[in-house]
């Protein structure tokens, strides 16, 4: 893995080379982001959307997609689905999607007046109540267990970037611009 060190004001700014070959800006909310390196297709997974249908991750194809693993009994996870949702608002579209992964077992029952009191408006509604998803996830990941929250981001082609194991700041700037650079890769 190559790195490039750069000073900065607010610290370190760390590039390191993705499995695209490409330096991707990792710094601050999201300096430990875990890089996949080479880039393994994400596992073949589905889950419900908030109308009970299946959707899988390749119906996101040709799309950067951030997924992230959540519950709302899990405290860190709650703090940062307001960010989820403000960069969803801001980059979301026909480039890059956020796909946040509910795994409580009550599904939408509990999920959408969770969305519901606390204003997140760009977030669609995704529910694996059977915690099937993030266990897929385990092999590409290179571990054994998932603690919550967990974020992967997924490359236009269905391709792990990395990782990302704990909340952070998603629309921060330092976050964006990694899903930024992710998002200008060719497809």
């Amino acid at each position: 893995m190559a790195f490039a060190l750069a000073g900065a004001l607010t610290g370190v700014l760390i590039h390191r080379t993705g499995g695209s070959g490409g330096a991707l800006p990792l710094a601050g909310t999201v300096a430990h982001f875990s890089l996949s390196n080479p880039r393994l297709p994400a596992p073949p997974v589905t889950v419900q959307d908030g109308d009970g249908r299946e959707v899988g991750l390749a119906d996101f194809r040709g799309r950067a997609v951030l997924v992230n693993f959540w519950a709302t009994w899990c405290v860190p996870c709650l703090k940062e689905m307001p960010s989820l949702d403000r960069l969803e608002g801001r980059l979301g579209g026909a480039d890059f999607t956020v796909v946040a992964i509910s795994i409580d077992r009550t599904g939408k029952a509990v999920v959408q007046p969770w969305f519901d009191q606390n204003g997140i408006r760009h977030l669609g509604l995704y529910l694996d109540p059977q915690s099937r998803a993030p266990f897929a996830f385990r092999g590409v990941l290179g571990t054994s267990s998932i603690e919550l929250p967990v974020s992967v981001l997924v490359d236009r082609q269905g391709r792990v970037v990395g990782s990302l194991k704990g909340a952070a700041e998603w629309d921060a700037p330092e976050a964006a611009a990694l899903i930024r650079a992710v998002m200008k890769e060719p497809s």
